[in-house]
């Protein structure tokens, strides 16, 4: 069994291969003590800067073609010689705490190549949500992926936990369903970075959907979110150009300041599972806590962060 160390380091040296590895101890609740030594080693204290990884989040509605859509996707980046890791956010089964859906099985790929690692992952209790393991594997395979995605089954509270981890989120839009109306009533609509048609090969409905959204883009002041049809069934439609558009958000993105968001959100998140409710409390709640956490050395990793809401959460209960 490697140590998280020399993950971590491996991870830092491009070696993909630890991916695996990596994974495993994240998602392995009796080696959690491990897992500040791996995040550390692959942190921008240690790098010099941010990892180098384009974080990508990918949510929409169950059904909608997220996995479909990722096939092609994966195919594109690794035409342009990147490579790609997939974490598939599933729901967790009560019964076992494991992924119920399984959307590695639904992902095309070439389990040969040595630049793609594509996993299911279970929420760990929340339906679409981001369980604090997945935050932890995202940052730490960045260091080595030139793409790391998150995939969650889009059903509300997904959409905001993707977008406290990636650098672009990506919302994914069937024509004809009614989404458009749904996302602005949830307020999603506030979220992407860029939005996507699917079924593209639908024609008019297709273009329709596309047209609807930039006008509820419009309606909340967002004109300049990419609105993107593709079709990802052959002939491909507009998947080069979603990739561009992914590109050149990353491009005018302050990649630093997103990520220490990323980190304090992901503190917080560590705190919770640990800690729950009676914790959030000690902090005088989620909002409090966040604007503690921001008040706090820019250069401090997750592990420190998580350290220093427990001990306030001690201060304040004494």
């Amino acid at each position: 069994m490697t140590d998280a160390p020399e993950l971590g380091r491996r991870l830092r040296d491009g070696d993909l291969t630890a991916a695996p590895a990596v994974l495993n101890l994240v998602e392995t609740r009796t080696r959690a003590a491990e897992l500040p030594a791996l995040l550390h080693e692959v942190s921008p204290a240690v790098l010099g800067a941010e990892a180098p990884g384009h974080l990508v989040g990918i949510t929409g509605p169950p059904g909608v073609g997220k996995s479909t859509l990722l096939s092609a996707l994966v195919a594109e980046w690794r035409g342009r010689d990147r490579s790609v890791a997939v974490l598939a956010v599933d729901p967790s089964s009560k019964r076992s705490g494991g992924s119920l859906l399984g959307d590695r099985a639904r992902i095309d790929y070439d389990p040969a190549d040595p630049g793609v690692f594509i996993r299911s992952t279970a929420a760990g209790g929340q339906l679409g949500g981001l369980a604090p393991a997945t935050r932890a594997a995202a940052q730490a395979l960045a260091a080595a992926f030139d793409v790391v995605v998150i995939e969650t089954v889009g059903v509300g509270q997904s959409e905001t936990d993707v977008a406290e981890v990636a650098d672009t989120v990506a919302v994914i839009v069937q024509p004809g369903s009614g989404d458009v109306l749904q996302f602005l009533k949830a307020g999603i609509m506030e979220i992407p970075d860029v939005l996507v048609v699917t079924k593209a090969d639908l024609g008019q409905v297709a273009m329709r959907a596309r047209r609807d959204l930039r006008a509820a883009l419009r309606s909340i002041g967002a004109r300049s979110t990419p609105v993107v049809a593709v079709s990802a069934i052959s002939p491909l439609q507009g998947v080069d150009e979603l990739v561009d558009a992914l590109d050149a958000h990353r491009s005018g993105l302050d990649v630093g300041a997103r990520r220490l968001a990323a980190r304090r959100h992901a503190a917080l998140a560590g705190f919770h599972a640990e800690h729950g409710e009676r914790g959030l409390r000690a902090l005088g709640g989620r909002r409090s806590a966040l604007r503690w956490l921001g008040e706090q050395e820019p250069g401090l990793d997750v592990a420190a962060l998580v350290q220093a809401l427990e001990s306030r959460a001690e201060k304040e209960a004494s």
